[in-house]
């Protein structure tokens, strides 16, 4: 799909989010499968999520962990843990060495884990590598042997360590290992693939053009966030003929968020369109969920989001004019890879 504006760029979907965008984009319920159920409605997609809360298996960082489930006052533990950890990295002065050029989203990912986790052991802080992302059997062969001996930390080491360090038992620091992965890597994950995408979609940015603005436009081109399942439910069938009993349902912001019935040039990136728009009344604007369940990390992604794009900004940082197509896999985050960014 070409970039509009006066980058010309072209983002290549995967052929599956390429079909998603070409056959059912507009549309409000179509069907994906035999068993799934594709809807972008707007009143829908309320209706839908507002019927039952996620189960915890529907939970993306929360649910059940080697079968073994996650009680929500676990999982807000955890939360306030890393949003501690967030707001002391927030904190820190920026320093004058660090550069941000290279290859994103992964330069900002290494930026994003030092800053946030840099005082913590080796043994966790390696369970951020994005290479743990192709296959889970390589995650849980770091986290065995990592969790053989205790965890011992030095004072610097983050909120979200501490609570680790506390498991006592083998298998209990195997568990509390994978949740410091299930809980930390998200927010390096999400940070960095949006402002990859951001940069991607609209660098190098105008002086007057605000870092939120420019977030809640990337959000909207290439949410990471791309879909939102709900299993099979009697609520969904009740809703829409459309949906049978059996039907699992894929909510789809990749469509909403498109959608020329909701948005003015819904391809092009314009920034400035969020000057008059309230990010949490929009209609089909799902960048981190619904209203009844709202993303836990939305505090945290946007803050650290903005400081990373400061650091571009004043450093004279955009991608590479060379550079006119970046590829979007079909990944657990949306998002453009090997983005090459340089000072302009």
């Amino acid at each position: 799909m070409p970039s509009t504006g006066k980058h010309i760029r072209t983002t290549v979907f995967t052929p599956r989010l390429q079909a998603l965008l070409r056959d059912h984009r507009g549309e409000d319920v179509f069907r994906l499968d035999a068993n799934t159920v594709g809807v972008a409605g707007t009143a829908l997609t309320h209706q839908i999520l507002s019927a039952r809360p996620a189960t915890e298996f529907e939970r993306p960082t929360f649910k059940p962990l080697h079968g073994r489930s996650i009680p929500r006052a676990d999982a807000l533990k955890l939360m306030q843990a890393i949003g501690s950890d967030v707001r002391a990295a927030l904190k820190k002065p920026v320093s004058e060495t660090v550069d941000l050029s290279g290859e994103w989203p992964h330069v900002g990912h290494v930026y994003l884990r030092d800053l946030v986790l840099g005082g913590d052991p080796y043994r966790l802080r390696i369970l951020m590598d994005r290479i743990l992302e192709l296959t889970p059997k390589l995650t849980w062969a770091l986290i065995a042997a990592g969790a053989a001996p205790s965890v011992r930390l030095q004072p610097e080491a983050s909120a979200i360590a501490k609570l680790t360090a506390g498991a006592s038992t083998y298998n209990d620091r195997r568990y509390a290992m994978g949740m410091y992965r299930r809980t930390a890597a998200p927010v390096c994950f999400t940070i960095s693939t949006l402002v990859a995408n951001a940069l991607w979609l609209g660098s190098p940015f105008g002086k007057g053009t605000s870092n939120r603005n420019i977030l809640h436009e990337a959000l909207r081109l290439l949410p990471p966030s791309w879909n939102i399942l709900r299993n099979a439910s009697p609520e969904y069938a009740a809703l829409d003929s459309r949906i049978g009993p059996n039907d699992d349902v894929l909510i789809l912001p990749l469509l909403s968020h498109r959608d020329p019935a909701l948005w003015d040039d819904a391809d092009e990136f314009r920034p400035e369109r969020w000057d008059s728009i309230n990010p949490g009344e929009q209609p089909g604007y799902l960048p981190f969920g619904h209203t009844s369940e709202r993303c836990w990390g939305q505090h945290m992604v946007m803050p650290l989001a903005e400081r990373l794009l400061d650091i571009l900004r004043n450093d004279g940082l955009a991608v590479s004019p060379r550079q006119t197509t970046a590829e979007v896999p079909l990944a657990g985050l949306l998002g453009v890879f090997q983005v090459k960014v340089v000072r302009q």
